[in-house]
This record gives structure tokens, sequence and C-alpha cells, in this order.
């Protein structure tokens, strides 16, 4: 196996840190396309949700969800991140943007923000706050759904949660109300990360 390239940024909290490694196209959290359950999601969703993906890396969740007709915005603070996205979103690379999630205001309100590799890609210190800023982005019935990694790993990120933290994460504003196995991961959350939708109380 070939030895990760050096970096100078150690900081995942820096933006420095993700250009960094997509400059070097070091992304082993890239699942290199859209999962199964959330193309499964949106296929039994009544109607398109307005919503927001965080951290969006490459993107790739962005085209399926515009495709079927989604009011869907994907944002990265890291520019390399934005520039990748940009170029893999096609006609839909204005709704990529560079912000920082904690700063961020949505121009409608959201419905429906997508997890996929953000909260653990933060160090767990991070946690409440990235919760807080969930709730305080959607209003009651509004979900967070998507995928949350399970493992006691000290070293990230990736950066695991134990099933009582999740729980205990969420439990002052939203109600777990689908938690499902994952088919289709890839190594490096392989066995360890379920599909699992919340709802704003």
């Amino acid at each position: 196996m070939a030895e990760p390239p050096s970096f100078a940024s150690r900081d995942p909290l820096s933006p420095q840190f993700w250009d960094e490694r997509f400059a070097q196209s070091f992304t082993p959290w890239d699942r290199g396309g859209v999962p199964q359950a959330l193309r499964d999601f949106v296929a039994r969703s009544p109607r398109p949700l307005t919503t927001l993906i965080p951290g969006c890396g490459s993107a790739y969740e962005l085209v399926v969800l515009c495709a079927a007709g989604w009011d869907a915005t994907a944002i990265d603070f890291a520019p390399e991140a934005v520039a990748r996205g940009k170029a893999l979103a096609g006609q839909w690379e204005k709704r990529v943007v560079e912000a920082d999630f904690f700063a961020w205001q949505p121009p409608r309100p959201l419905e429906l923000i997508y997890e996929c590799a953000f909260l653990c890609a933060l160090p767990p210190a991070m946690r409440p706050q990235v919760a807080a800023r969930w709730a305080g982005l959607l209003a009651p019935g509004a979900r967070v759904a998507g995928f949350f990694f399970f493992d006691q790993a000290v070293k990230g990120p990736p950066f695991g949660i134990d099933r009582a933290g999740l729980d205990a994460l969420m439990a002052p504003y939203f109600d777990c109300i689908e938690d499902e196995p994952v088919s289709d991961s890839i190594p490096v959350f392989a066995g360890k990360e379920r599909w699992m939708a919340w709802r704003r109380r």
C-alpha cells in the first residue's frame, strides 16, 4: 500500500487541511458517486425538498437531487472542494457555494439537511455546535438524513461516535425516524455506518 502524501495542515477545522487533500487527490472518504440509500430516499419522497448539503466535497449528490427537481444547495469552506464540486455539477454549478456551515444563511427555509461525512469530519468537541446548528436551520418537522459513522477510534478524521453518544447529541432537538444498515459503504466506512433520518421537534 502506498504511503499517504505528507501535508502541512493537521487541523480539520482549517480549510487548508481539506484543500491540501483535494489538491493531491487524497480523499479516502470520497464515495465517487451517490449512495443507494439517498437514491431510495429521493425516490420515496412524496415531493422535492429544499435541501442543504454541508461539507459537500465533490457534491455528487447535488446532481441527483437537482435532476429530481429538488431545490438543493451544496456548501463547503474549502476552495479546492468547491472547485471540484462545481466541475462535477455541470448545469447546477452555481448551486455549489463556498461558505462556512456555521455562518451560511439559507435563502429559503430548509426541509432537509443531508449528512454525509460532515459530522465525522469535525473533531468530537464540535459535535454539540453541529447539532445545535442543524436544529437552528430546521423548522419542526424538517429532517436531518444521511449517513452516521459509528467507531471507537480516537484518531481521525473520520471521527466516529457511539450510538449512545449520537442519541444524546440529537435528543434535545430531534427524534430518530429511520435507522437502516448500509450495503454499499466505501472501505473507510464499511460496517460502521448507518442510514438515519432525524425529525426536528
